[in-house]
């Protein structure tokens, strides 16, 4: 059975042309010379291959784009530009097109992308399907929790909180896993067979966010070509994850609070409001009490996002948990990379416990998977890790910052102050995280 490709160009002759050549090499090919037929083609028939041009009389190949990604189609998508569009045409493979071609078009270049667009939509194909289906719990699933104390007291917070409707802040480092803590909280909630939807906001321009969290109405701005739902929307029942929260523009932080507050949004474009019900989980790795006083955070949505907060400790002070998390890295490298490394030696993992860590989790994984490529047999030794040792310890600063007296009460004071967030309360005290849970612990301070 020939296979279907969708050919998008104004220029009617050269798309002829390429409807000819596909023809020839047993295609069965479809010509569309704007956005609008194409649109039509799109919606009335499956194609194997789109191959479109940027420029459209009526739009431009990246609106297309973005409205079959939006319609959940996932057809392989080439782009063809000319050299001025070539950045234009890198941003698109951004937005999910598999890659781009500069005009003229040369048949030997042609086929090679149609071939290696086909070969990676064959071996998507071949995923198993439960896995396809359970996508976004596969991290939940496999990802190891660590024994350390500190991240059991997390874990403690975490089955506290869950069952409640209350919105949680996490706290911590980049990398850390503050994701896989908000999953784990969706997941022991009475929300988990609901979406779970992440919202990366430092993706999210002043222009964008409305639309990608309430959702807008088609021709409400040039690029609406169809009906939108948001965020908010598609999460219904569930769970809303806003990741690094600290980074919305200030505007829509206002928009924000209003769906909190009253469970509604209205789109972009729509004069009438949505009633919906989700539970919002924000992370950030920002100071947000910080961002409040010069002004680049609003002071009542945090208090609205900061019902309950969990701080997840960096790497470095839960180096007992590294182990295992290696070799968790490690299985997911073999797997990744078609390896049988299935060792790391004693001085490697010194090594690797001797590390800073200012990547965290994030950091170790590319670690591992490196490692991994690079393993000549079965085994992670010194030699194959990247260059750790040029990285130092960060030097801690003098807990003698805390001024003489009750130590124990300066420290519950800043921790009153800081509304129980520890990180704050380090800054106010001087000292860093480390120290301050150390003498969190010396004093048997619990939150």
């Amino acid at each position: 059975m020939s296979k279907k490709i969708l050919i998008v160009d104004d220029d009617v002759a050269f798309g002829v042309m390429l409807k000819t050549w596909f023809q020839k090499n047993s295609w069965d090919a479809v010509l569309a010379s704007n956005l609008d037929t194409a649109l039509q083609a799109s919606a009335s028939s499956q194609f194997d291959l789109i191959l479109s041009d940027l420029r459209l009389p009526d739009g431009d190949g990246i609106m297309f784009l973005t409205y079959l990604r939006e319609k959940k189609i996932m057809t392989p998508f080439i782009i063809m530009t000319g050299y001025a569009d070539v950045q234009t045409a890198v941003n698109a493979m951004k937005l999910g097109a598999f890659d781009y071609l500069k005009k003229p078009i040369i048949p030997e270049i042609l086929q090679e992308k149609i071939d290696l667009a086909l070969k990676h939509e064959d071996k998507k194909d071949k995923e198993d399907k439960s896995e396809k289906k359970d996508k976004m719990d596969k991290g939940v699933a496999r990802m190891v929790k660590g024994e350390s104390p500190v991240i059991k007291r997390v874990y403690t917070h975490v089955a506290l909180v869950a069952p409640t409707k209350m919105s949680v802040l996490i706290l911590g480092e980049s990398g850390t896993g503050k994701e896989y803590i908000a999953r784990m909280i969706h997941e022991q909630s009475g929300r988990k067979n609901k979406p779970f939807i992440a919202v990366d906001c430092g993706s999210l321009s002043m222009e964008l966010a409305p639309s990608e969290l309430f959702g807008h109405l088609k021709g409400s701005f040039t690029s609406a070509i169809a009906d939108k739902r948001g965020v908010f929307v598609e999460a219904n029942g569930g769970t809303v994850f806003l990741d690094e929260i600290g980074n919305l523009p200030y505007e829509v932080q206002k928009q924000l609070l209003r769906a909190l507050q009253e469970q509604k949004v209205r789109p972009v474009g729509s004069s009438q409001d949505i009633n919906v019900d989700v539970r919002i989980i924000a992370a950030t790795n920002e100071d947000l009490v910080e961002a409040i006083e010069k002004g680049r955070f609003r002071q009542d949505l945090y208090h609205r996002i900061n019902e309950f907060s969990i701080e997840v400790p960096p790497l470095r002070e839960r180096i007992e948990d590294l182990e295992e998390f290696a070799y968790h890295f490690l299985d997911e490298a073999n797997e990744e990379l078609g390896k049988n490394v299935n060792h790391i030696s004693e001085k490697a993992l010194e090594k690797l416990k001797e590390y800073t860590w200012d990547g965290n989790l994030r950091e170790l994984r590319n670690v591992i998977r490196r490692s991994v490529l690079f393993a000549e047999n079965q085994e992670i030794t010194e030699e194959n890790l990247p260059v750790l040792s040029i990285r130092v310890q960060k030097p801690q600063q003098d807990d003698m910052a805390l001024q003489p007296g009750d130590e124990k009460e300066q420290i519950l004071a800043a921790l009153r102050k800081a509304r129980g967030n520890k990180t704050v309360a380090a800054k106010l005290l001087q000292v860093d995280r480390k120290t301050l849970y150390n003498k969190m612990h010396l004093y048997e301070i619990e939150l």
